[in-house]
């Protein structure tokens, strides 16, 4: 059905309220129940939109009867036989309304309602007069012309509505298709700067870690010199090797960040994968009062991935949602076959009901060296996306600000 919102008047109104005003000033000009049902249908047009706006399953309905009636109680009182009114036109009004709320059959149905209403003023008018062959071939060609009126505009209003339909398709599928636009933009970005930065990583930490080397062998042997006489010298030099093995451990993270990924794919059921790295995660956290929901669909294929990886993936986003809850809140995570693009692979959306991405923060997670830990690096997500990439597939952020994170990573059930 077709709504009719309107706020306030338009021409269409206007010319309806033009067009009662000239029948009003129409014989019988001095019949008062004639000009009460003429405001009457007046005041209805006008708030037509609102009741079928206040009820949009029945109000049509409601509009079309109120018409008939309205219609009918103008024939009563506008001629000595209502069937020989001059205003049997008005008739014509909830046969219209009909055609533009209703598909084909229901139109024809309220059509033949109105017809028989009409019809109806027969009855009285039998007793008294006799009805000609003339007279019936006019009432027919009357009536038949209330089909034809229908039909012709419930033709019209069911194209257009088509049409809108069509337009509205067309819409939605060319928001899809910027949508899709947007994130090979941002992923394109995002590559270019990960390419980038990992070179520069790579240098970075091949001339920090030579240097490093030297402090801890240095320290070492420092340590062992002094290792009975100067206790203060040992214990700072224990201190010297252990902040340079944390040094050695960030610098293999940028290496790893910065290497390209030699993937050893196998077949792999993401959602044996994704239950072993809870169940690692949680043995990080053993405190942590996290419920977690899982909600996977059943006869998800394989996917061609690297699992080590791949576990990788799961492993920062999951443990990212235990620290953002502050080990106590709720932990979804889905596992289903969907495609993207054309490519048929399995998404998988890891939610929490933490307190979710800020705002100013949502163009920037997937940086590298982008964190709002105190103590983080800023290489966890970086990496992940670095992984998902390799891997052909997509993630992305999709919860709003201030609703718990919500990531969705697909991963291609095939390297093709």
């Amino acid at each position: 059905m077709l709504d009719r919102k309107r706020a306030h008047l338009d021409w269409i109104d206007l010319l309806w309220l033009l067009f009662l005003l000239t029948l009003a000033l129409l014989p019988p000009i001095h019949e008062v129940h004639k000009q009460l049902i003429l405001l009457a249908i007046g005041v209805f047009q006008l708030i037509e939109g609102r009741l079928v706006a206040w009820l949009p399953k029945r109000g049509p309905a409601y509009a079309v009867v109120i018409k008939i009636l309205l219609a009918t109680l103008l024939i009563d009182h506008t001629g000595d036989i209502g069937i020989n009114s001059n205003y049997y036109p008005i008739y014509y009004l909830p046969v219209v309304t009909a055609a533009i709320y209703f598909g084909p059959i229901a139109t024809l149905l309220w059509t033949t309602l109105t017809s028989l209403a009409y019809c109806a003023f027969l009855i009285p008018a039998l007793q008294e007069y006799e009805l000609t062959p003339e007279g019936a071939t006019d009432l027919a060609i009357r009536i038949l012309f209330f089909y034809l009126a229908a039909v012709l505009i419930n033709r019209f209003t069911t194209e257009n509505r088509r049409q809108v339909h069509k337009y509205q398709e067309l819409s939605e599928q060319l928001e899809e298709t910027n949508s899709q636009l947007r994130r090979a933009e941002a992923d394109a970005r995002r590559s270019e700067r990960l390419a980038a930065l990992g070179q520069l990583s790579a240098g970075l930490a091949h001339e920090i870690r030579n240097p490093l080397g030297v402090i801890k062998g240095s320290a070492e042997m420092l340590g062992q010199k002094v290792e009975a006489s100067n206790p203060l010298a040992r214990e700072l030099a224990g201190y010297i090797g252990s902040e340079v093995n944390r040094l050695n451990s960030l610098v293999t993270r940028f290496l790893d960040f910065a290497r390209p990924s030699q993937l050893e794919l196998r077949p792999t059921q993401l959602s044996t994968l994704v239950d072993r790295v809870l169940e690692s995660v949680h043995n990080q956290f053993p405190d942590a009062q996290v419920a977690v929901e899982r909600r996977y669909s059943a006869g998800t294929p394989d996917v061609q991935v690297d699992p080590q990886l791949c576990e990788q993936i799961f492993v920062n986003l999951i443990a990212n949602a235990y620290q953002a809850m502050e080990g106590r809140g709720r932990l979804t995570v889905a596992i289903a076959p969907e495609s993207q693009n054309g490519r048929d692979g399995v998404g998988v959306i890891v939610e929490d009901s933490g307190p979710g991405v800020p705002a100013e923060s949502r163009e920037q997670i997937f940086n590298p060296f982008f964190t709002s830990k105190k103590d983080g690096v800023g290489l966890g997500l970086s990496i992940v996306a670095k992984i998902v990439d390799d891997h052909r597939g997509s993630i992305r952020l999709e919860s709003p600000p201030g609703q718990g994170a919500r990531f969705h990573v697909f991963l291609p059930l095939r390297q093709d």
